[in-house]
């Protein structure tokens, strides 16, 4: 049943915490990790969620710290707490493809589900789960609450199952003090696996050049996993291709033909069985341009377009820290919502500047801001730059140009790296 619940806190806090004491992972979560498979479905307006699957890991590689808190709203969000006392003990948020779909025009006319798949510390007694999905004005449209006793003879345990080849491309610290990367390989037959594992260590290289992963980087673990496909590259329905590969991923996603996706997200955990990550990268094997990012989902591009390296920056901007696009359709569009402040840090509606970057505007700068012709003050001179989050008019960035406007450009803007800066201190903090 759908329903609607006024959103209890502003955007511009950075944490959701518990009213309580500190939580102590050690006083509630067993050191391993519990998957929930979930399906969503819907249509433009409605929306159900429902449990799929329980599945009990012999790990545990999320953050220790911040463990009732969220870094960002997101567009959805998940609560467990201790079913005896209702303390809540963990807390996470997302964004989905569903309700990227749910703007499409094919959810007007069909409905249609997808996978979800959510993992969370093992608790050491029984637990409330709850899940909410919020719409573009940020209220919860659907919630789902569910008693999980860890005890329960149908989570299904995955000690001892086979895992995929893998190996370390970095290695800077144990996983409870670092941002775990898996990067997945997609579309490599099992004689590829050498040009994978090369890839892998580009983007890698590629996106520690870049601040402030480049500062940070000794926060970061990367395991590059060789999961081999029947076929190369991946499927274009726009020319009747359709290619059998591990994740069965697919251009024309919402029949954007530089959309590359993949529907199939419980086969993407499954691969990553064994393996502990925190963020999710797949690389493609195909040169045809194309990815996509979704916050805390997970991150897929081509390997070998000549973009390829500058798209994973930009993508992995929007899977990990959350960052929106800053680019615009030229048109009018209805993501954002002038009485509505975003929950992405690097845009703003100026319903509540003051909680995203007027610190960082210099005095005297000039609000909206004109563009420059200095290619340097281009990426650095924040203020206000009308035109992001695909809207042309009403929605604002902090800089001319930065890299989640444009893969040219050499860096990311002075927000856009504060804000990747603190989703990693959130994480390893």
């Amino acid at each position: 049943m759908k329903r609607k619940i006024a959103l209890f806190f502003g955007v511009c806090f950075m944490l959701l915490t518990d009213a309580n004491a500190h939580v102590n992972y050690g006083d509630w979560f067993e050191e391993r990790s519990l998957r929930l498979d979930y399906i969503f479905s819907g249509d433009s307006v409605n929306q159900r969620i429902s449990i799929d699957e329980m599945m009990s890991m012999p790990y545990w590689s999320g953050r220790r710290n911040n463990l009732d808190s969220l870094a960002l709203f997101g567009n959805g969000q998940l609560y467990v707490r201790d079913a005896e006392t209702d303390k809540l003990i963990y807390a996470t948020s997302f964004s989905t493809l569903f309700q990227e779909w749910q703007h499409t025009p094919e959810a007007v006319k069909k409905v249609k589900s997808f996978e979800n798949c959510f993992v969370v510390p093992m608790p050491k007694k029984p637990v409330k789960i709850t899940l909410d999905l919020a719409d573009s004005w940020q209220k919860f449209t659907q919630s789902m609450t569910f008693t999980v006793d860890p005890q329960d003879i149908l989570i299904r345990k995955m000690d001892g199952f086979s895992v995929q080849p893998h190996q370390y491309i970095l290695k800077s610290g144990e996983m409870a003090h670092c941002v775990d990367i898996a990067i997945v390989a997609e579309g490599y037959k099992d004689n590829q696996m050498d040009v994978f594992y090369a890839d892998a260590r580009k983007m890698c290289e590629h996106l520690f050049a870049h601040e402030p992963y480049a500062s940070l980087k000794h926060k970061f673990n990367v395991i590059a996993v060789a999961s081999p496909s029947h076929d190369e590259g991946a499927s274009i329905p726009r020319q009747n291709i359709w290619r059998e590969t591990v994740l069965g991923a697919s251009f024309d996603t919402f029949y954007s033909d530089r959309y590359l996706t993949t529907l199939h997200v419980k086969k993407l955990n499954d691969v990553l069985s064994g393996i502990p990550f925190d963020q999710i990268i797949v690389l493609v094997n195909t040169d045809i341009y194309g990815g996509g990012g979704i916050y805390n989902f997970y991150m897929l591009a081509s390997a070998h377009n000549k973009k390829s390296m500058p798209v994973c920056v930009h993508e992995f901007g929007h899977s990990f820290a959350g960052l929106a696009d800053e680019y615009d359709y030229g048109d009018d569009t209805d993501y954002y919502h002038a009485d509505v402040e975003p929950w992405e840090k690097n845009i703003t509606t100026l319903k509540d500047f003051k909680c995203k970057w007027a610190d960082m505007v210099e005095k005297g700068t000039q609000l909206p801001t004109p563009d420059s012709q200095d290619a340097v003050t281009q990426y650095t001179r924040i203020g206000l730059f009308e035109g992001a989050g695909y809207m042309k008019k009403g929605v604002y960035r902090p800089a001319q140009t930065c890299r989640m406007r444009i893969n040219e450009v050499p860096a990311f803007c002075p927000v856009c790296q504060r804000a990747t800066k603190e989703m990693i201190e959130f994480m390893t903090e």
